[in-house]
């Protein structure tokens, strides 16, 4: 699976009984996601903009991807940056959800 595959796919609803992805899993996903990194449960990356408009237009094209997947980030936001970090809290660990939505938050970044 590549990133362009992940960014194809749809978030699918946290069902009873899903569990977290388990580390062999994690490890053959994140590679996938350029600069992110495993940190426990969750996954993040920081970017890096010239100013605070660029930034924040950023944050609002995660905010309408994440409603549109229904899947939302922590994000950490300053001046010139914006930490994105993704776990799926109904089932206290990494889903492939986080793995989608990384990869769509990286395509954005891209020229």
């Amino acid at each position: 699976m590549t990133t362009c595959d992940l960014t194809g796919k749809k978030c699918q609803p946290c069902e009873g009984g899903m569990l977290p992805l388990s580390q062999p899993e994690i490890d053959r996903l994140l590679p996938q996601l350029d600069g992110w990194q495993q940190y426990d449960r969750l996954i993040c990356k920081t970017y890096h903009f010239k100013n605070y408009f660029q930034t924040i237009a950023f944050v609002n094209a995660i905010a309408w991807l994440s409603h549109r997947e229904d899947h939302h980030p922590d994000l950490g936001v300053s001046y010139k940056e914006c930490r994105v970090a993704y776990t799926t809290h109904a089932i206290h660990g990494l889903s492939e959800n986080d793995f989608i939505c990384a990869a769509k938050v990286e395509a954005l970044f891209k020229p």
